[in-house]
């Protein structure tokens, strides 16, 4: 499943989903994206959101740091890259994510 959390307000969700959806479809993966609002502090405890917007693929969060982090709340999220601090996650994080997916997952 490829998931992608955000809060209305955050201005990097509406950009991204494209973005992914382009790179999914360069990558061979036919999976939709589910998109989910998280609306109060508590659903943001609840699903461990680290920021808007946050790419889950088959439930692991893309980013490597996530499972150590524990800064949840309603906020738009920052991403270390190559670049600088960018509102999007590194498409090689993507990438990443997609190549440890069990074989036959990748692609329908």
């Amino acid at each position: 499943m490829i998931e992608v959390l955000y809060f209305d307000g955050c201005p990097s969700h509406e950009g991204f989903v494209p973005h992914l959806q382009a790179l999914l479809d360069a990558a061979g993966v036919d999976d939709p994206i589910r998109e989910r609002a998280v609306e109060t502090d508590a659903d943001a405890q609840a699903h461990r959101f680290l920021g808007s917007p946050t790419l889950r693929i088959d439930g692991v969060d893309v980013d490597p740091t996530a499972a150590q982090r524990t800064d949840y709340g309603l906020q738009c999220r920052l991403y270390p890259t190559e670049h600088g601090l960018r509102g999007t996650p590194p498409d090689k994080w993507i990438l990443a994510a997609l190549q440890r997916r069990p074989s036959g997952s990748a692609a329908g």
